[in-house]
Formats: structure tokens, C-alpha cells, sequence
């Protein structure tokens, strides 16, 4: 209804959104959206209902961008099961990040291109779409943000990735803030599947006597991904890194903070499928007063976990060593 209000109203509406994961969309809903003057784009529309026959590549990435002056980013998809009391997991855990300033350009630009991709459409073609004002005062492409601030001024760095890329941008940047720590990592991720070079750094910087910390939630949504993310998580406890199931619903944020330093949060899993099959968008901040304050609610949420340790590992079934080991050896294909 918002959407539809704000249509009617004269407000350029557009919603692009990924064809796998608004399959369950009633078309009837797709119509009143776009008979009230809501544009619709689909990205890797499915086939004969709901067969996509690129089911591998999925547009992952959560982007708003209003006016120009206001964008988000981070975890949240808009649906019910994201709204805590509708959740199928109970309390739903999740981190978005509201970004005002010349970073906001980096997320139109994003979108624009995404959009232009998957309906034709060419939104370059008019500059109003990367303007600040009616004046036509056009943004710079600074990578500046404002978050709860009129005064203070941040480095924030969108970086984008996806299957259409020649490297793996979002994979590279962890590795990067992985290998740079000197004090502490934390990580927050819904799936811990990494790569061996991901995987190889974190365990380095763990013998190395940073403080690595790992949260991932206690309930799988998907099985499979999760029993391979308790793999992994075996291997990072060995070298020395503390890991933590979080206990108070489903943890969905997907956040990286490095010495109080660097943050990054937005779409991406720490798993394989993020680095090479889905196409995802972070956004990168440089300032310890905002990483600060994210690894606080990173402190905050170990309150509500209970952590994996060394002997709790090792004790672990039958039953779960099978899972572990079956979901491990398909984990490259989850």
C-alpha cells in the first residue's frame, strides 16, 4: 500500500527484483503494482511458472535508494518472514546500514546498472536519476557517507560482485581485512562455507594471536549449508578462534569488523556461493567510531550465544560427524 500511495502520488516507483527469489510472488499482487504506476523489473525471470533454468545465479543484492539522498543496505529482503513476529524462526537477527552522501551514488549506480540489465531499459540516458536536487546539482562519486551525523563525514566503499565480474571483489576485501588485523576479526554470517584461501587466512591470523571470533545461528534454515558451516567451524576452533552459535532466533546479518577500525556489512554470506554464483553488494566503512559501534552490537548478540568450544566439538555425535563430513563434500555445489 505505501509503495502503491506513493505511485499514485506522482513518486517514480521502480522494484527489481530476483526471479528465483520472488517466485512465490502472486502475480495478481505483480498487476496491482504495476497498474497503480509501479515499474517491475525481473532479474532472471523463470520459465513456465517457475522453472529458471540459471537457478545458480540469483540477484542477492538489497538495495533503496530514495531521492537520490538516502540508500540502504545490508541483510533485510522485503518480506514478512523478515518481520520478526512472522518469522519462521522466531526473533529475526539482521543488520541494514542507512547511508547518506556521495556513497549513495555507488548504490544507484548499482542499481541502474542491474535494472538497465534485466528490462532493457537505459536509466543513463537521464541525468535527473544521479542528481542531488531539482536544480540538478549532480552528486560527486566522493565515497562519502553520513550515518547519525550532520556533521561528521566517513569512508565508505560500495563494492559489488557477481558472476558477470572477472574478479571476486567482495572475497578479495575480506581477505584483505583478514590479513591487515592486528587485534581482532569478528564475523557475523547466516553460512560458513569458505573458500580455501578465505578459510587459510582466518586460520593464519588465529595462530597468529588475533582474537578471531565466528557467529553463526543455531537454527539451519537450510541443513545442508549449515552442517558444512560446522565443518569449517571445527577447523577455525582448532587454530585457535572461539565460534558461536546465536541462540535468540536466526541470525541473518552478514558483517566483518576488523580492530575497531573497518567494517563491512551488506549481502554477502561467507560462502562460496556469494564469492562466485550470487551477485551481492557491500559497503565498506572506514571509521573506528562506526566500527565501534557495530562490534558493540557484535558484543551485545554473544550475550544471547552460546560458544562452541574445543571439548564441545569433539564430542559431538555420530550422527553429526556424518552430516558434517556429506554436507563438506557437497559443500561447493550447495
Amino acid at each position: 500500500p505505501i509503495l502503491i500511495e506513493r505511485a499514485r502520488a506522482g513518486v517514480e516507483v521502480r522494484i527489481l527484483c530476483d526471479g528465483m527469489g520472488g517466485r512465490f510472488m502472486p502475480k495478481n499482487k505483480w498487476n496491482r503494482l504495476k497498474e497503480n504506476g509501479v515499474k517491475v523489473g525481473i532479474f532472471f525471470p523463470p520459465i513456465l511458472g517457475r522453472l529458471q533454468l540459471r537457478v545458480n545465479y540469483r540477484n542477492h543484492r538489497k538495495i533503496v535508494v530514495i531521492d537520490n539522498r538516502v540508500g540502504y543496505v545490508g541483510g533485510f529482503n522485503i518480506g514478512r518472514e523478515y518481520i520478526s513476529k512472522d518469522a519462521r524462526f522466531g526473533y529475526w537477527r539482521d543488520t541494514h546500514l542507512k547511508l547518506q552522501g556521495g556513497s549513495v551514488l555507488s548504490l544507484q549506480i548499482r542499481f541502474a546498472l542491474d535494472w538497465n540489465y534485466a528490462t532493457g531499459e537505459n536509466l543513463f540516458r537521464n541525468m535527473k536519476y544521479f542528481c542531488e536536487d531539482e536544480d540538478g546539482r549532480c552528486l560527486e562519486l566522493l565515497g562519502v557517507v553520513d550515518i547519525n551525523s550532520e556533521d561528521k563525514q566517513l569512508g565508505i566503499q560500495i563494492i559489488a560482485s557477481g558472476p558477470d565480474a572477472r574478479s571476486r571483489q567482495i572475497r578479495d576485501n575480506y581477505i584483505r581485512l583478514f590479513s591487515k588485523a592486528r587485534n581482532h576479526i569478528y564475523i557475523q554470517t547466516p553460512y560458513f562455507v569458505p573458500d580455501d584461501a578465505v578459510l587459510s587466512t582466518l586460520q593464519v591470523a588465529a595462530r597468529s594471536g588475533v582474537d578471531v571470533r565466528l557467529m553463526i545461528p543455531c537454527k539451519p534454515d537450510h541443513p545442508f549449508v549449515y552442517w558444512a558451516s560446522y565443518s569449517y567451524v571445527g577447523d577455525l576452533i582448532s587454530a585457535g578462534a572461539r565460534c558461536y552459535t546465536y541462540e535468540n532466533g536466526f541470525l541473518h546479518s552478514k558483517g566483518v569488523m576488523t580492530d575497531g577500525k573497518v567494517s563491512s556489512y551488506g549481502t554477502a554470506n561467507m560462502d562460496i556461493r556469494s564469492f562466485e554464483l550470487n551477485f551481492e553488494v557491500n559497503a565498506v566503512i572506514y571509521d573506528e567510531e562506526t566500527t565501534r559501534r557495530l562490534e558493540a552490537l557484535f558484543l551485545e548478540d554473544l550475550k544471547v550465544c552460546k560458544e562452541i568450544t574445543r571439548e564441545v566439538y569433539e564430542e559431538r555425535s555420530i550422527i553429526i560427524r556424518i552430516k558434517e563430513q556429506g554436507s563438506r563434500l557437497l559443500s561447493p555445489l550447495l
